[in-house]
């Protein structure tokens, strides 16, 4: 089962070094002519929501926000997420770790571990995402076995309309606590489906909703 990551130095370690590496990534892009980026931890940069699955590696996720295209067009899919792993990858190696992985909705690190104190495996997976008038957009590689035959396409997450004004109610109006509970139990809820098709954003997502159409409707 998922649970909240309580050991708060490994959790601020963690997150000083991947976030490190993330922001590293945003600046190289950044300094080229191609695109403007940002990062944030998933769930629009919201605190406290790293889980573990009992004494399994953990995952931090981001997204990288595209502000900006200014060399591809935001249809050429393919030619975005090649850019952003090349860099991705460049970053990586300077950083001592190894290429990253292209998986269907994100480019997923390698382990690594500290080597004192608490040393549970971690890794960094980076979604792609654009936000449209419709709500949010990800990235999504459809895979054939034949690489030129593959689709980029972008993939609206369901229900992502104005995000960021419900985050804002539920911080202030003192919902926050309930919001991770729910993010918490639907976690498991997929875990127990062995579902593996529903990202951490949108479950975040999923949970925001349930809480803010609780009170708000």
């Amino acid at each position: 089962m998922y649970s909240y990551i309580l050991d708060k130095d490994f959790l601020k370690q963690m997150r000083r070094v991947c976030s490190g590496i993330i922001n590293q990534l945003v600046q190289e892009i950044n300094k080229d002519s191609v695109m403007t980026v940002e990062a944030h931890l998933v769930g629009s940069g919201a605190k406290h929501l790293e889980t573990q699955n009992e004494n399994e590696p953990v995952d931090l996720d981001y997204n990288i926000s595209i502000l900006e295209t200014k060399q591809f067009k935001i249809q050429e899919g393919r030619k975005i997420k090649e850019y952003i792993r090349k860099k991705f990858n460049a970053v990586l190696n300077v950083n001592g770790w190894g290429d990253c992985q292209d998986s269907t909705s994100a480019l997923t690190t390698g382990r690594m571990r500290f080597r004192s104190n608490n040393q549970t495996a971690f890794s960094i997976d980076v979604g792609i995402v654009v936000e449209r008038g419709d709500g949010w957009h990800r990235l999504i590689h459809k895979k054939t076995g034949d690489h030129t035959k593959d689709e980029y396409i972008w993939n609206k997450v369901r229900k992502s309309e104005d995000l960021t004004k419900k985050v804002d109610c539920l911080k202030k109006n003192n919902l926050w606590g309930e919001l991770r509970k729910i993010y918490l139990d639907k976690k498991n809820l997929y875990l127990s489906r062995n579902d593996h098709n529903h990202p951490s954003f949108n479950i975040y997502i999923e949970s925001v909703n349930e809480v803010y159409f609780k009170y708000f409707n």
